[in-house]
C-alpha cells in the first residue's frame, strides 16, 4: 500500500506564488510516476503536471511557463512549484502515483488563488 499526503496549499494572490509538496510513504519502489492534478468546482479533475520515474516532465499547457514540478527520489517527495498564479488556478491540487500499473492519490489540498 501506499499513501500520499499533500501540504502546502492556502490562499495567494493573483501574480503570488505557492508551493504544494506530496510526501508517499509505503511500499515504494524507485519506478514510479508521480504527478499533480487538480479540480475546480464543477469541472473534472484535470493534469497540471507529471514527473516520471526516468526524469522527464510534461506539463498542461495552461501551467508552462509558471509552474515547476520536482521530485526527490531519496525523500519520496513531489513538490508543485506554483508561480504567477491566476484566478483560474483555484483548484483542489491532488497528489497521484502510478506504481506497478496501480494508481493512488492522496487526499487534496486547496489552492485559492484572489485577486
Amino acid at each position: 500500500q501506499v499513501q500520499l499526503v499533500e501540504s502546502g496549499g492556502g490562499l495567494a494572490q493573483a501574480g503570488g506564488s505557492l508551493r504544494l509538496s506530496c510526501a508517499a510513504s509505503g511500499t515504494l519502489f524507485g519506478f514510479n510516476d508521480m504527478a499533480w492534478y487538480r479540480q475546480a468546482p464543477g469541472s473534472e479533475r484535470e493534469l497540471v503536471a507529471r514527473a516520471f520515474s526516468g526524469g522527464m516532465r510534461d506539463y498542461a499547457d495552461s501551467v508552462k511557463g509558471r509552474f515547476t514540478i520536482s521530485r526527490d527520489n531519496a525523500k519520496n517527495t513531489v513538490d508543485l512549484q506554483m508561480n504567477s498564479l491566476k484566478l483560474e488556478d483555484t483548484a483542489v491540487y491532488y497528489c497521484h502515483m502510478v506504481q506497478i500499473r496501480r494508481e493512488y492519490w492522496g487526499q487534496g489540498t486547496q489552492v485559492t488563488v484572489s485577486s
